[in-house]
């Protein structure tokens, strides 16, 4: 996921492996190479989480290797604390961005040029 560096870092800090997943057909699996063993249990790590939607198919991934996550962890919780991911979600800081209809836009955001942030292709 987007925590490759953080990952390999919190791994090395640990003294664990560390893997990281793909989405070379647009559903995670392990990148090439990598295996788990039946019944590891894993630490998720992510750079910044907003909805979860990415770490949710991230831990179903590991689950269907034959892992289980048992907590994540990130550097950004961009939810505010809202996000349910199913395991324990240790971030470093939770930051609350507003949202707005459409139709309440003010009007010096309007003026922004609007771009599509993430990894996600559609």
């Amino acid at each position: 996921m987007g925590g490759i560096i953080i990952g390999h870092e919190v791994g090395r800090a640990l003294g664990k492996d560390a893997l990281f997943l793909e989405r070379p057909d647009g559903v995670f699996h392990l990148r090439r190479g990598f295996a788990l063993e039946k019944g590891a249990r894993v630490l998720m790590v992510e750079d910044v989480v907003t909805t979860g939607l990415s770490s949710r198919e991230a831990i179903a991934a590991v689950a269907r290797e034959g892992g289980e996550v048992i907590a994540e962890c990130a550097i950004i919780d961009r939810s505010c604390g809202s996000v349910d991911l199913g395991v324990p979600f240790y971030p470093l800081l939770a930051i609350d961005f507003p949202t707005y209809d459409e139709s309440d836009i003010p009007a010096a955001l309007a003026s922004v040029e609007v771009t599509k942030p993430g990894s996600r292709k559609e």
